[in-house]
């Protein structure tokens, strides 16, 4: 499965596009972030990249997510529930999802007990987020979603 354009739209809604280089607001420093929440080795300081290379940076980094989500979600899903996913773990990282109550409740069936996981995901340090609030709002009606 791959991500549908309705994921990448939902990533491009809630991660932003910077096209100049920003550091971490949590350590002041790295990781450095460019274009919809891209990091990496190579962004740096003073890094500038255009729209086209920060879409292009989107579709590469959201496939890589795909890619190592679909191996571990051993149950059927739907493209809105696979597209909810990819936009949750490239958010809170593949380690995180590997981890997750989530996760397991997925791959035992309870598909119910996952998308109401998704809130719970919404805190930084401790705290809760309204814009996480709202994205994993955003992610759990995408995951409901009938085709």
């Amino acid at each position: 499965m791959t991500p549908s354009d309705e994921c990448y739209d939902l990533i491009e809604h809630f991660e932003g596009c910077e096209l100049k280089a920003y550091p971490d607001p949590a350590t002041g420093g790295d990781p450095w972030t460019i274009g919809y929440g891209h990091t990496g080795p190579e962004v740096h300081p003073g890094m500038v990249i255009t729209q086209a290379e920060a879409d292009a940076l989107l579709r590469q980094d959201a496939e890589k997510v795909a890619k190592q989500v679909a191996p571990m979600v051993h149950v059927p899903l739907s493209q809105q529930e696979f597209d909810a996913l990819v936009c949750f773990v490239f958010n809170v990282g593949i380690g995180n999802f590997a981890k997750s109550t989530l996760l397991k409740k997925l791959n035992a069936g309870d598909y119910d007990g996952a998308a109401n996981e998704l809130p719970k995901w919404n805190k930084a340090e401790g705290k809760v987020m309204a814009g996480l609030t709202r994205r994993r709002e955003a992610e759990r009606e995408l995951f409901n979603a009938v085709a």
